[in-house]
């Protein structure tokens, strides 16, 4: 029996909704899970969020709420996410759960009590004097900076002063830079290696386990007045969801016994390739088998941020695209792995290539035939058809070489190698011609060109089902297959299907883009908003209007006709840019309650994002604004 597959996701920060780049990684790792079950073997995902620290604190305290209130609106917003794109997880931990807080505090109390080799503690306390990134809740050093600021967030650090409670770091060094030289810890890829391997023969001293001035985090058992540093909260996250402290036998099952696979950006490499090592080994607990930690990706070659506007939603994605689409379009716009770019501009071209053209179109021009053709029903196979040898060796090689591309993180390449086979299996059809076929009479041979793209169509859907969970099933669904033909064997045998089995087809399994306009980028369009903030719209009736209170007000920087606009509009509050500089200054429209139109998709106007749009109106030359009746609170509707 193989081992048991435990794969988990970097837990996310609450601190804002998701984006693509924590959907790139969520969907890789429930990919991973579901071709490991496809395989046969036993799987477990985990997934979660990030819910202490500072930074968490000071923007609940920016929305009015309370952390944990605020925690548990952003967390839903996680789960909607990863519902929308099929991801299912087997556990979803956060760091405020209950069972998390205990199994964190008999870790800290664990190595409270524990001894290093030379029988020094492993805790102890000490005063920390230097410089920390409240936005990477880490501490710095100067080599770190770039001109005197977080490489990041390009914000000044604060100068701390306080008692701490440190890690011996240092006393564990040595011995997992000789795990990570001798490969039984692995990091992947082999450029993450070199780069942890360089980061150890840097001087690292002992890190801060505790803070005195964080009140929202996980208090010490040993010493209440401080809060676990949140990193040493959150890297344990891998070890409280599977029973740590808690449930001995299915710890012993997920973390003793099996594959254990960390999955992460190399933003947090440090922490997970040395930290979280050491933490492990200090508590003598068993090493995770595999660290693999992907690169960045910008979009259309920008870094992905709030400022640039250019952050995407992956809701809007699976808007245009579907789930299945968004999967397979952001794990194959390049290597998984590597550093890249996400064109925006593309992603409908690429669909309609690989998906309704290869994918899509084969399937209906297969299917179609047989309803047309056959009575909708699966042919009699043939033999000695042209190419069907060389198609059939290729599609009963496929299974073992997709889940050798998997074993080894080749995510990019594995899906790959199933549409590969989809296009050779369309090149098959093209030569042999079965409608040409019919037509002369040859419809015995046509029907044996139709098995044949049957089949691969079958054994192609099992092997892409990982990828595409529910277009698979739809797939397999026309040739009267369900879910409990979703098995890596039943991919390893052509001529699986049998003659005269009922072949249904309703509709196109992948309809095509309109590429004339992408849907998905919300930030990048320009609204029909002139330079000077009039509105023009074809129709008006569909615009949600409500009335929003100026909370403050400022120039556009570069330009003397826009104001920068912060809004409360009741539920949230907005950042708008209106083009009423030359009629209002800042300090006169400040306070003001206005008109906007609360369902606009966000614009980036001058590289700024503004999410929605006040109402104006020019009389006399002279442009006014649309002021609702003074009574009417922030956030009510204007009909």
């Amino acid at each position: 029996m193989p081992k048991p597959y435990y794969v988990t996701t970097p837990i996310y920060y609450v601190n804002d909704r998701p984006h693509i780049g924590h959907s790139y990684t969520t969907i890789a790792a429930d990919l991973l899970a579901r071709y490991q079950r496809l395989a046969g073997r036993e799987a477990y995902f985990l997934t979660g969020t990030d819910e202490h620290g500072t930074k968490i604190a000071e923007a609940a305290a920016a929305a009015g709420k309370a952390p944990k209130e605020f925690c548990d609106e952003v967390v839903q917003h996680f789960k909607k996410a990863w519902s929308a794109l099929s991801v299912e997880y087997d556990d979803f931990i956060r760091t405020t759960d209950r069972r998390h807080e205990e199994a964190v505090q008999k870790l800290l109390t664990l190595l409270n009590d524990a001894r290093t080799d030379n029988g020094q503690t492993v805790i102890y306390p000490g005063v920390y004097e230097g410089i920390y990134c409240v936005g990477c809740e880490k501490f710095l050093t100067e080599k770190e900076l770039v001109d005197g600021l977080c490489p990041n967030h390009k914000r000044k650090p604060e100068i701390l002063k306080e008692k701490n409670y440190f890690f011996r770091l240092t006393a564990y060094l040595d011995r997992i830079k000789t795990l990570i030289e001798s490969n039984e810890l692995v990091i992947l890829p082999d450029e993450r290696r070199r780069e942890v391997l360089g980061l150890l023969n840097q001087d690292l001293g002992d890190f801060s386990a505790s803070r005195e001035r964080v009140e929202w985090g996980i208090p010490l058992p040993f010493d209440p007045s401080q809060s676990a540093y949140v990193w040493v909260d959150a890297l344990s996250n891998y070890i409280t969801a599977i029973g740590y402290g808690s449930d001995e036998t299915k710890f012993r099952k997920w973390w003793y016994d099996a594959e254990v696979v960390h999955l992460m950006a190399k933003d947090i490499l440090k922490f997970h390739c040395i930290y979280w090592p050491a933490i492990l080994m200090a508590a003598k607990l068993p090493l995770p088998e595999t660290i693999f930690v992907h690169g960045f990706f910008t979009v259309d070659g920008e870094k992905m941020s709030k400022s640039l506007g250019n952050m995407i939603d992956p809701n809007d994605l699976v808007a245009q695209f579907g789930a299945d689409a968004t999967r397979y379009l952001l794990l194959t716009q390049y290597p998984f792995g590597a550093d890249g770019d996400i064109q925006v501009s593309r992603l409908a071209t690429k669909y309609n290539s690989d998906l309704a053209n290869d994918l899509g179109n084969l399937v209906s021009r297969v299917a179609k035939m047989i309803v047309a053709n056959f009575d909708s029903r699966v042919p009699t196979p043939v033999k000695n058809l042209e190419g069907l040898q060389e198609l059939i060796e290729s599609a009963e090689d496929v299974p073992d070489k997709i889940l050798g591309h998997i074993n080894k993180f080749e995510i990019t390449a594995a899906i790959e190698e199933a549409m590969n086979l989809v296009r050779m299996t369309n090149r098959f059809f093209d030569t042999n011609a079965p409608w040409k076929l019919v037509k002369n009479g040859e419809k015995e041979k046509a029907g044996g060109v139709l098995y044949a793209c049957s089949e691969v169509i079958r054994i192609a859907a099992i092997m892409l089902s990982p990828v595409m969970p529910n277009k698979s099933l739809q797939i397999l669904s026309i040739f009267g297959l369900g879910k409990d033909h979703l098995r890596k064997e039943n991919a390893a045998i052509f001529y699986h299907l049998e003659p005269g089995a009922r072949v249904h087809f309703v509709e196109s399994i992948f309809p095509r883009q309109d590429v004339s306009e992408s849907k998905t980028e919300p930030s990048r369009k320009k609204t029909s908003e002139s330079v000077d903030g009039l509105i023009d719209f074809a129709d008006f009736g569909k615009l949600k209007l409500v009335v929003a209170e100026v909370l403050d007000a400022e120039k556009l920087s570069g330009s003397d006709k826009l104001l920068r606009l912060q809004i409360d509009i009741g539920e949230e509050k907005r950042q708008i840019i209106a083009g009423v500089a030359e009629y209002y200054s800042p300090e006169e429209i400040k306070g003001k309650k206005i008109v906007v139109v609360k369902n606009l998709k966000p614009a980036k106007i001058r590289g700024v994002e503004s999410n929605g749009m006040l109402l104006a109106a020019k009389k006399d030359g002279r442009l006014c604004l649309v002021v609702p009746e003074s009574d009417l609170p922030a956030g009510a509707i204007i009909s």
